[in-house]
């Protein structure tokens, strides 16, 4: 199995990655059965932690498709490349850092580490249509 098709895989995880800490925290604020209702009404207010993970969240959902439809086109395309291999890992290296430090609401290196992540996406982009 290729690099690409490998990090691929492994995103599953790092998508849970990302749903373990909101969901834990929501939780833990709002307790399990608020949480298991239809959550009608008002929402309760929420710690800054559960906030930034919801927000963490959002935006790796943002680009977790972009992700996975690149490196399925440059599997299946056999378009595998320095380059491709380059921007799989920037992304998901990037995003595992990018978690804690959003939660954790560390400025500027996050941006910075958001940043890494998007470049490599562009560096699959380019792998997969050049």
């Amino acid at each position: 199995m290729s690099l690409t098709l490998t990090l691929l895989a492994w995103s599953a995880a790092l998508l849970g990655l990302y749903l373990g800490p909101q969901s834990l925290l929501y939780r833990a604020e709002h307790g399990v059965k608020f949480a298991a209702g239809a959550r009608d009404g008002e929402p309760a207010p929420q710690s800054p932690y559960l906030q930034r993970a919801e927000k963490a969240l959002r935006n790796f959902l943002e680009t977790y498709p972009a992700f996975i439809a690149l490196a399925v086109v440059i599997e299946l395309g056999h378009r595998e490349s320095m380059l491709s291999l380059w921007g799989t890992s920037l992304y998901v290296g990037a995003r595992i850092a990018y978690l804690p430090l959003y939660v954790f609401g560390v400025q500027y290196v996050r941006s910075l580490v958001w940043c890494v992540s998007a470049i490599g996406l562009a560096l699959l982009f380019v792998a997969a249509v050049g």
